[in-house]
């Protein structure tokens, strides 16, 4: 299974920007899509973004043209640019890999991220 770690988080105020990264365990872009869901209190977990191991890019409407994923295959990692953003963006943010045959997917602890003046 492999193991995700994420980093990044923090406080920024509205219309800031901030980066996240997810280190995997392993080499996880052949086999895998990655993705980034964020949850916000008493709010369910929502997909936020996704990278296909071909190199796909989805994005939930609500962060279209201020959010971009990419990755870092040399490093092991995932990377979620925020820009402009908006209190509305304060949620845990967890990073996820699914494998593409099995469907079995591992969750990174998350990281808190705070848009606030």
């Amino acid at each position: 299974q492999v193991q995700l770690v994420e980093s990044g988080g923090g406080l920024v105020q509205p219309g800031g920007s901030l980066r996240l990264s997810c280190a995997a365990s392993g080499s996880i872009f052949r086999d895998y899509s990655m993705r980034w869901y964020r949850q916000a209190p008493g709010n369910e977990r929502e997909l936020v973004t996704l990278i296909t191991n071909t190199g796909r890019t989805v994005y939930a409407d609500s962060v279209k043209g201020r959010f971009t994923i990419s990755r870092d295959s040399a490093k092991n990692t995932v990377e979620l640019q925020m820009n402009s953003l908006k209190p509305e963006d304060t949620a845990v943010y967890y990073c996820n890999a699914k494998h593409e045959g099995t469907l079995v997917s591992s969750w990174g602890q998350g990281t808190q991220v705070t848009v606030s003046s």
